[in-house]
């Protein structure tokens, strides 16, 4: 005795979560395949799959694969911040990039009090001799607030 029906292709994703047989023109075997199942399953709980299929119906071809992507991802952050979803996301990852900048920014000033305090120190040690460098404060009196000798603070009037 024959079976009527054919197990060449397993169901979609799609089909198999609604228990609906998978046909030849299903809109969603190309997006959601038979091993990504949590895929549409959120897509699903989040959108819902008349939505989708409507969607992916009214979109071109070529825009399907973005606008599914694009689904899952919202669908994904979703379920994990019901609330703000992906915009949540986007939102801590823009703070951070506000951080990070400061700080670089920070960071580059930094770098340049350096390199300006260098560059100030190689010029005024130009025409001094060897011996002299020992007796030279290059610029600074000894009694700035980072000299930590507590007898040059007694100096201070």
């Amino acid at each position: 005795m024959a079976s009527s029906s054919s197990y060449s292709n397993p169901p979609c994703a799609a089909c198999k979560f609604l228990r609906r047989k998978c046909l030849p023109g299903c809109i969603f075997a190309p997006y959601f395949p038979p091993e990504e199942p949590q895929k549409f399953s959120n897509v699903h709980k989040i959108f819902g799959a008349s939505n989708v299929s409507k969607l992916l119906n009214e979109i071109q071809a070529h825009q399907r694969e973005d606008a599914v992507n694009s689904l899952a991802y919202e669908a994904e952050a979703r379920m994990k911040d019901p609330v703000y979803g992906c915009v949540g996301a986007i939102s801590v990852l823009q703070r951070q990039v506000i951080r990070l900048q400061k700080e670089l920014d920070a960071t580059n000033a930094d770098l340049m009090r350096y390199a300006t305090n260098q560059q100030s120190n190689n010029n005024f040690n130009y025409g001094t001799s060897h011996d002299d460098h020992h007796q030279t404060n290059y610029g600074f009196s000894p009694n700035t607030t980072w000299n930590n000798n507590p007898e040059a603070d007694d100096d201070i009037q």
